[in-house]
């Protein structure tokens, strides 16, 4: 039994701070729980409008031996939310204020619970764009952002959260606001302690406030869908275009013969111009005008069709059709209907070595067992891929280590990693022991215990 059980535990919070709002087992048990099922299983939920409320619940967590379970948007996908009674669930839905736009130095500073979205609506009025984007804006926070070092769709011309975190806001496991709120790129004093809690998955401590830099927003676009035959020729259209002088590649994704044939005939979308046993590419540019960047796509696909081999392609000529290609690659789960708890993992090697890769893939899962495959898809031009396995789950512990060990052969050889944006969380553990540095787990148990002696914060997911 939990030292509180969650009602005698929302009963002791309450009152302990006027900006902490606690939320009880009754109001919890009808909320949707978001991506988990378990993500509500504490019961009790502490809402903290400022830095101050959450580092007394934090402060008062430590005095009682209260586990804290950070939570954001609830988008996570490998249980890294999850929660178990007599832990207390520390949400950032109150801290969602966009607290300065300084639009001369493209900055912004935001509390940790404003969507990615609201964000991104808020900045447009001046022209800038957050340089970060996911398919799950809409609901994922910069707090859960920040923490799970989020990359997406222009990482690989922006870099991961990391690359746009200035400075930073959050409670520690000892109660203290580490408050490092520098909005400026060149900080050469000591250790840049900021960088701990970002990709730590709340196991450091909780975020309150972020500062991020900007970019300039390219609205005028024109997106295009293009069959390749591999990764090699997809790369050399992304080279292209990467190349040309005023026009920006503004995102490559990359969908295999599988999840591209399965999921188009799923959704009704008109495939005949795809070559059988093509692969899609999904590439969008921008420029001055949106007749230039139609104008450079056109040419330059023409240029590319025999050297890359190219086998099909389209042009949108509407939003609404760009909007269509762009919704076969972000419902990524669209088989979840038919494979309901299928294994899904989320890598990364060098873009170079992605032929091998799927190819040697293919073998693996073959031998694990007959008819064994998966779904292919991901952000090509950083060698981020998305892999589901075409299965429902869930699979005997024994198969599941199959199947990573399928998944995860060679990918630290090649000097990429098992984990690309998803993070640890609960699923991931097992690979994090088997698959990760031994040095580094070390040394992130080393740091742990410094900072959180008693494992309060986010305990059992990031097997420190």
């Amino acid at each position: 039994m939990p030292a509180f059980p969650p009602r005698q535990l929302a009963k002791a919070l309450a009152g302990l701070h006027p900006e902490l709002f606690i939320v009880g087992p009754e109001d919890l048990e009808g909320r949707h729980p978001g991506e988990h099922p378990d993500n509500f299983k504490g019961g009790v939920m502490a809402q903290p409008a400022t830095a101050a409320a959450a580092a007394a619940l934090v402060a008062w967590c430590g005095e009682h031996g209260v586990a804290i379970v950070p939570q954001g948007g609830l988008t996570g996908l490998v249980g890294g939310n999850v929660s178990r009674p007599g832990e207390v669930i520390l949400s950032s839905a109150r801290l969602n204020r966009i607290i300065a736009i300084h639009a001369d130095e493209m900055t912004v500073e935001v509390e940790a619970g404003v969507t990615l979205a609201a964000l991104q609506q808020a900045i447009a009025a001046h022209g800038l764009m957050t340089g970060i984007d996911l398919g799950s804006r809409g609901s994922a926070t910069i707090g859960g952002m920040v923490s799970t070092n989020a990359g997406g769709i222009l990482a690989f011309r922006n870099g991961v959260m990391r690359h746009r975190v200035l400075g930073l806001e959050a409670v520690l496991p000892s109660g203290a606001v580490l408050s490092d709120l520098t909005r400026v790129v060149k900080v050469s004093a000591g250790p840049d302690l900021k960088h701990l809690p970002i990709g730590g998955e709340g196991a450091f401590g909780f975020v309150t406030k972020v500062v991020l830099k900007l970019d300039i927003q390219r609205p005028a676009k024109a997106t295009a869908f293009i069959g390749v035959a591999d990764a090699a020729a997809a790369l050399a259209v992304i080279g292209h275009f990467r190349s040309l002088a005023g026009i920006t590649l503004e995102a490559a994704e990359m969908m295999w013969p599988r999840y591209i044939r399965d999921h188009a005939a799923l959704k009704g979308f008109d495939l005949s111009w795809l070559e059988d046993g093509a692969a899609a590419l999904l590439i969008e540019v921008s420029a001055e005008t949106v007749e230039a960047a139609t104008a450079a796509l056109e040419q330059g696909l023409e240029s590319l069709w025999e050297p890359t081999g190219l086998q099909g392609g389209l042009i949108a000529q509407s939003l609404d059709q760009a909007r269509k290609f762009w919704d076969l690659r972000e419902d990524s789960g669209f088989y979840y209907a038919n494979l309901p708890g299928a294994p899904s993992f989320d890598i990364a090697v060098p873009p170079t070595f992605l032929d091998a890769y799927v190819a040697g893939l293919s073998a693996r899962l073959h031998a694990v067992g007959p008819g064994y495959d998966a779904y292919v898809y991901g952000h090509i031009a950083d060698g981020n891929l998305h892999l589901t396995v075409i299965r429902p789950g869930p699979v005997r512990e024994e198969e599941l280590r199959a199947i990573e060990a399928a998944i995860y052969t060679g990918i630290a050889q090649a000097g990429g990693s098992f984990s690309a944006e998803h993070g640890v969380g609960l699923e991931k553990r097992h690979a994090y022991l088997t698959f990760g540095n031994p040095v580094k787990q070390a040394l992130a148990r080393t740091l742990k215990q410094a900072i959180d002696p008693n494992g309060i914060f986010n305990p059992a997911k990031v097997p420190f």
